[in-house]
């Protein structure tokens, strides 16, 4: 079961920034109909005479319909393909004592497994781990992936070929929406609505009287800014992982023509630094996501042992 879970959600995660690009495909279509051959010639003449290096926006490499494949959409899919790939490989036959493949990646998963079990507790840890391990492999290998060389620089009618798929606001904010829904479902089913709601809102010091009612105005509105943080959680995490992978390729790209002769060298250490960064990130993203299940769910469990340890 867990594998079935593993496989769908990898899939999942490298093809789901296509309903978001799918969602606005008219409106950018309108768009670019309406700024007229004036807009196009213009901004190819700024094109020409800017001294920018940065990497375009995820240009469209073909499309299926209403799905616009990008760029990014293409190693988001490759990275899925071959964690899928992977995890076939090293559980195809599962011994006792394994080695090789099947022994590193067991390393991998204990150790994640481990880490999620840490942050939200056994029972928690166990029900969500599916979703935070494969997220942060999922991240993980994305941000190496945008590192390979021909990502991003091999170029095809003025358009990267392959672009790192983090690199890509799509990308980012479908983990996001996918984190947000999840979150609600999880809490919800720790705590039941009234019980959600009240962790939001909830009056705290048992006050009677005008203090009472003083505590329950000051806690309705420290839930209102609650809810205001809940709204814009997802947009901070999407641009928090998005705008590091972008600044590093801007970063790697500009170091590689700021001296043409020096080119292949120059790029170097910022090259090792970001793959440090495709692992903090990877790692600050799944924290961050599991921190705030576990804020929202532990009250749950805290009343659960509580009652274990009474009984």
């Amino acid at each position: 079961m867990n594998a079935v879970k593993f496989l769908f959600f990898a899939l999942w995660l490298a093809v789901a920034p296509a309903a978001l690009k799918a969602a606005d495909a008219k409106t950018a279509t309108d768009a670019v109909a309406r700024a007229g051959a004036a807009v196009e010639h213009a901004a190819k003449d700024a094109h020409g005479h800017s001294e920018h290096h940065g990497l375009p926006p995820a240009a469209v490499r073909f499309q299926i319909g209403p799905l616009m494949v990008t760029n990014s959409m293409i190693v988001t899919v490759l990275v899925a393909l071959m964690m899928v790939v992977v995890a076939q490989l090293a559980t195809r036959n599962v011994e006792s004592v394994p080695g090789g493949l099947q022994n590193f990646v067991e390393w991998l998963v204990d150790g994640m497994h481990g880490f999620i079990c840490t942050l939200l507790g056994p029972d928690m840890g166990k029900r969500t781990f599916w979703f935070f391990g494969s997220l942060f492999f999922f991240i993980l290998f994305t941000n190496w992936a945008g590192l390979i060389p021909g990502v991003g620089t091999l170029t095809y009618g003025g358009e990267p070929i392959l672009r790192g798929g983090n690199a890509d606001l799509n990308t980012t904010s479908a983990m996001d929406v996918l984190f947000t829904v999840l979150w609600f479902y999880w809490s919800v089913s720790a705590l039941g609505v009234g019980g959600f709601l009240k962790h939001i809102f909830a009056a705290g010091g048992g006050g009677k009287g005008f203090m009472g009612i003083f505590m329950i105005a000051v806690f309705f509105f420290v839930g209102i800014i609650e809810v205001i943080s809940i709204a814009f959680r997802p947009v901070s995490l999407s641009f928090r992982l998005f705008g590091n992978v972008f600044a590093g390729e801007n970063i790697l790209e500009s170091m590689m023509v700021i001296v043409p002769w020096l080119g292949w060298i120059i790029p170097l250490p910022f090259y090792f630094l970001e793959l440090l960064v495709g692992i903090v990130q990877a790692l600050v993203f799944t924290l961050l996501t599991a921190v705030f299940t576990s804020l929202m769910c532990s009250a749950h469990h805290g009343h659960e042992e509580h009652g274990h340890d009474h009984h």
